[in-house]
């Protein structure tokens, strides 16, 4: 058992972890996308750059259960961290002569190691919630809430100081950086979270069994997929993109200012989304309600979410190029679809902690995340090809597209 006579020092303990995991995940991924469009990558070339990552998370997300069972969450947090010092590191030897064809694998080899930290790090904090919330009315919806809502604006934070970094510092200094930060908070978390942190089970626990034995969690993660596809379609490669291109003039200045804008647009979008999951239970009243009437609120804002990212493919096939009103009704459209987004993914969170039995909660999140991470592979990858092939409308559409499926899938959750 936790020392969890105090289950809210464990609690703030992995809360603070995770903080200061997805600062610098956020960071990264900023820095990683700018830095190579800066340097002429194609749509297509950057979108292969986070591909590994998303392969890595998908794989991680199925061990990582059966890891934190056999060895504990504790120990699955602090590998998680420990990754992500050893990919930055890793990414400071990135040598600038180097081939675009070197370059890409080895950023891609080193995201990889990055998405397979993110994952530990998520499936051991979501995890710890699941068994250290208190068991009143509300208390899972809201600990959950207020964990990813609070990571989403930190890592909105790491957006937009991923962009202030490669602006004002440079690619190497940055990283370095970052690295060296994110190595004192690994040591202040093994020192200070408290001993005992529950997740290990019986360590003959056989390998396998990754797929949920409540048909409710397959069909959550089947949603959960599409949802975050939706997302991605569009923010990995083409909205980043698109407003590099409106905004930056081709000189260096210009360039520092579009880093600038568009990490404080991103990190914006990813704060405001982190803000409104963390309001979620009141939005939906959730305090006192059924699971079955979540369930139901669960498929109606899946619907809502469908017809915003067409909308807007609409307008960016009519405007017919780059324009301000196309960016303001972009900007407008994107922090819509952001809002409805963060309801549906804060309601998610709830569901798989209350759908998860709490005796193979890390296998249950596993495979859940593990779905998450698909439909971040699948959206990165139609990201870069919708964008090249299609520009805009189409990047626009595809999202759209996956926000449909996304809602047939919710709908299951009602079938008993």
């Amino acid at each position: 058992m936790t020392d969890a006579a105090n289950p809210l020092r464990a609690y703030a303990a992995v809360t603070a972890a995770y903080w200061a995991f997805m600062l610098s995940d956020g960071a990264l991924r900023m820095l990683v996308l700018l830095h190579f469009n800066a340097l002429g990558f194609t749509p297509v070339q950057l979108a292969w750059l986070f591909l590994l990552y998303e392969v890595a998370g998908i794989v991680t997300n199925l061990a990582a259960g059966w890891l934190a069972a056999r060895f504990g969450l504790a120990a699955t947090l602090y590998g998680g961290l420990a990754l992500q010092i050893a990919a930055l590191v890793a990414l400071a030897q990135l040598d600038p002569g180097w081939s675009v064809a070197a370059s890409v694998a080895f950023v891609m080899a080193v995201q990889g190691v990055s998405g397979v930290a993110k994952d530990l790090a998520k499936m051991s904090s979501k995890s710890a919630v699941k068994l250290l919330a208190p068991s009143t009315e509300g208390g899972l919806f809201r600990w959950v809430a207020l964990l990813t809502g609070s990571k989403n604006a930190v890592k909105g934070l790491g957006f937009f100081l991923g962009a202030a970094l490669l602006a004002f510092a440079g690619f190497q200094a940055a990283v370095w950086g970052m690295a060296g930060v994110l190595a004192v908070i690994l040591l202040a978390v093994v020192l200070f979270l408290p001993a005992g942190l529950p997740g290990r089970v019986k360590s003959d626990e056989a390998w396998g069994g990754w797929r949920s034995r409540d048909p409710r969690v397959n069909r959550l993660s089947l949603a959960r997929m599409f949802l975050f596809g939706a997302r991605d379609v569009w923010f990995v490669v083409g909205i980043p993109v698109y407003f590099q291109s409106v905004l930056s003039d081709g000189t260096a200045e210009g360039r520092r200012e579009a880093f600038f804008l568009i990490g404080s647009f991103l990190a914006l979008w990813i704060i405001a989304y982190g803000a409104v999951q963390a309001l979620a239970p009141r939005l939906l009243g959730a305090r006192s309600q059924p699971e079955a009437e979540t369930t139901r609120k669960a498929i109606l804002w899946a619907g809502l979410l469908v017809p915003i990212p067409f909308l807007l493919a609409v307008a960016a096939w009519a405007a017919d190029g780059p324009s301000p009103w196309l960016t303001a009704t972009l900007i407008g459209g994107l922090l819509v679809f952001g809002f409805v987004f963060a309801v549906n993914s804060s309601v998610h969170s709830y569901l798989i902690l209350a759908f998860g039995s709490a005796d193979r909660i890390t296998r249950d999140i596993g495979f859940y995340y593990m779905a998450n991470a698909a439909g971040r592979l699948i959206g990165t990858l139609l990201s870069g090809l919708s964008y090249q092939i299609g520009g805009l409308p189409l990047c626009l559409a595809a999202a759209g597209t996956m926000a449909l499926a996304s809602w047939l899938s919710a709908r299951r959750l009602a079938v008993p």
